[in-house]
């Protein structure tokens, strides 16, 4: 298990290089002037101040060093300074329990919801099936801010059932419609693959066995077929995960959420480059630390993945 673990690890390393290396690079081409969005777009810098300002944030730098300094104060757990003189890591570490509660929030909806369905369509074929199919493709085809605005308007506005924006309202009644809205970005796939999981076991020759020898539907359903059927779910599950916390800087931009979306949200128009790029990065750990521990349990239920 051991040198398995080793070369997961060592794969993540040249995904972290490049997927970073691509947000400073997206980041600090940008056209603007981040020092002069800094001040504000009435304020005159003068040229002193400036300079000091370009220097104090290694804006003078070629790109290529300012990417390598960025990567040395990484290595220490340094992920830089706003451009406003506040600490990346203090701006996630308060914003983090937001993105946190409604990654979890739509990845419960999510998983709940989306296993049900599956199941549902492959046990009822007929008029329950074509409706999970055509849902599912109904929610694939939607642009999800669409969605947003819409559980907003009628939700929040004319039934006035749940809130629209903010946190105020605390958990769960501020994460509901935005955790629905990003639950429904992979529920579709989530269903399908439970569907066409379930539908496999259904046919499996050890079912056929179980039911021969008296065992009832549910019994049959429950103990060798979702049980069973469950594994690449469970798999595409924990991978959502992290599409789903990284994710959220339009839905929380749209519902006005204060996490970790929302402060790229904020600090793009800014050029608050540190924040983007800090953020950014977490972001991608943490998507990588998902995507080791599937790979991990993975090579726990199939001790073959470890040999290959």
């Amino acid at each position: 298990m051991g040198p398995y673990v080793l070369r997961r690890v060592l794969m993540a390393i040249p995904v972290l290089l490049g997927t970073t290396f691509v947000i400073y690079l997206a980041v600090y081409t940008l056209p603007g002037d981040p020092i002069q969005a800094l001040a504000g777009p009435n304020q005159v810098i003068s040229p002193s101040v400036a300079q000091a300002l370009r220097e104090r944030f290694h804006l003078d730098q070629p790109l290529v060093v300012q990417y390598g300094l960025y990567l040395r104060g990484l290595l220490v757990g340094d992920l830089g300074t706003s451009f406003t003189g506040r600490p990346v890591a203090e701006i996630i570490a308060a914003s983090w329990p937001v993105t946190a509660q409604l990654g979890g929030t739509a990845w419960i909806m999510m998983a709940v919801a989306g296993v049900a369905l599956g199941v549902v369509a492959a046990v009822r074929r007929g008029a329950a099936d074509a409706a999970v199919l055509f849902g599912t493709t109904l929610a694939l085809g939607v642009p999800f801010f669409v969605v947003a605005y819409v559980t907003q308007i009628v939700f929040g506005v004319q039934l006035g059932w749940l809130p629209v924006s903010g946190v105020e309202a605390g958990w769960p009644l501020a994460y509901i419609l935005p955790g629905l809205v990003l639950a429904l970005s992979g529920l579709p796939q989530v269903a399908r693959l439970t569907r066409t999981s379930v539908l496999d076991g259904l046919a499996a020759d050890h079912v056929e066995t179980a039911v021969a020898k008296g065992l009832t539907g549910a019994a049959v359903l429950l103990r060798h077929v979702v049980r069973n059927s469950l594994i690449p779910v469970a798999s595409l599950l924990g991978v959502s995960l992290g599409y789903l916390l990284g994710g959220t800087v339009l839905v929380e931009g749209i519902f006005n959420l204060p996490g970790l979306g929302y402060q790229i949200y904020t600090a793009i128009p800014q050029h608050d480059g540190p924040v983007v790029v800090g953020i950014g990065t977490m972001l991608v750990l943490v998507f990588l630390s998902v995507n080791l521990l599937v790979d991990l349990l993975y090579g726990v239920l199939d001790p073959r993945i470890r040999l290959g």
